[in-house]
């Protein structure tokens, strides 16, 4: 399990269950386990989800990733723990989401 702290300042946890989860899911992100705690840590901005959940986006220009964005959905529980739901690769985050917070 690893722990990087969202911009709202709450840990957030990855644990090797939801690793597991996104390789499954997500194929193409098997090699990219830094990248999504980077995204966290470090977005482009952050969308608001559905029923709670934040999306932490974060474009890369570097091959492989070249011009996609990398997405992680998690939740925050408190001011004190949040988890990872899932991450992906996506070429547009929605326009049409809030956010409440951007670079």
């Amino acid at each position: 399990m690893e722990i990087v702290t969202s911009k709202n300042n709450v840990p957030v946890r990855l644990t090797d269950e939801r690793w597991s989860h996104i390789e499954s899911n997500h194929p193409e992100m098997r090699l990219h386990r830094v990248q999504v705690l980077e995204t966290i840590g470090e977005p482009d901005f952050v969308q608001e989800g559905d029923f709670g959940v934040l999306l932490a986006v974060r474009q890369y220009q570097q091959a492989p990733l070249a011009g996609k964005h990398v997405l992680v959905a998690y939740r925050e529980l408190g001011n004190t723990d949040g988890f990872v739901l899932t991450a992906y690769v996506t070429r547009r985050p929605s326009v049409r989401r809030r956010v409440p917070w951007q670079r």
